[in-house]
């Protein structure tokens, strides 16, 4: 089983230009054997708050058929990240997309205070899904800060923990304490997608990484290539590779 996290520069107010990033990306983590990528927070939009509701997207919206078809033509599960529009309220979410089964989302549980202004938290959109014998449980960004959450993701037996977030150089080295410590407390193995370039007008770290259940940092990108972290699953342990441009 191999499992990819995507670094991205988001391109401001291009979602069209975002998505075609998605789509090369997801093709190449599928060449390379991934059935399982991961792309960071609001990966198609980029980061945004005051614009959020003009670039909202409903699951079924149909720019996102692109992603559909490329999971079911790829047996992959794609989890993109978007400002979502769930009954009538804006939340920061993930898109997950799975062959053969419709659009799941994961909603951001605990937000920034400057986001508080533009989207609604919710807990009741929290999917797991299974992968093989994995199970696997979601989250954005803030919600690492709050070690409840990962406490929460092992309570309901997920075994894989995924992170989209967008921190920037300040925040990443807090970032990579929690997941780790995330990691070995509840024996999870954990993905981490970050943004490289900029969002929002502000610095992102890059720095996607994953760590095993032990805790211990498997692999990391730079702070600044795209690209993509490969984590396969051995008899022996997890080994990474790398693609980066």
């Amino acid at each position: 089983m191999i499992i990819a996290a995507a670094q991205t520069k988001p391109k401001r107010f291009d979602s069209q230009a975002n998505l075609s990033d998605h789509f090369r990306l997801i093709k190449l983590a599928a060449q390379n054997g991934a059935c399982l990528i991961i792309f960071p927070e609001m990966s198609i939009t980029g980061y945004e708050t005051e614009h959020a509701d003009e670039m909202a997207l409903k699951p079924d919206d149909t720019r996102l058929s692109g992603l559909q078809h490329l999971s079911y033509g790829n047996n992959i599960i794609v989890v993109a990240g978007a400002p979502v529009l769930l009954n009538e309220n804006l939340y920061i979410g993930s898109l997950i997309f799975q062959p053969h089964r419709a659009v799941e989302v994961y909603t951001k549980q605990f937000l920034h205070s400057t986001e508080a202004d533009f989207f609604a938290s919710s807990f009741g959109y929290n999917p797991v899904i299974e992968l093989e014998n994995e199970r696997i449980s979601f989250a954005i960004c803030a919600d690492i800060d709050h070690p409840e959450h990962a406490g929460n993701a092992a309570k309901m037996g997920a075994t894989i923990y995924l992170a989209s977030i967008f921190f920037t150089p300040r925040g990443i080295p807090e970032a990579y304490h929690l997941l780790s410590d995330y990691a070995k407390k509840h024996s999870l193995n954990v993905l981490m997608s970050n943004f490289t370039g900029q969002s929002h007008g502000t610095a992102a770290a890059g720095k996607s990484a994953f760590w095993n259940s032990n805790g211990e940092l498997v692999a990391q990108l730079n702070s600044h290539d795209e690209g993509l972290l490969l984590n396969e699953k051995t008899a022996t342990g997890w080994t990474e590779r790398k693609i980066t441009f």
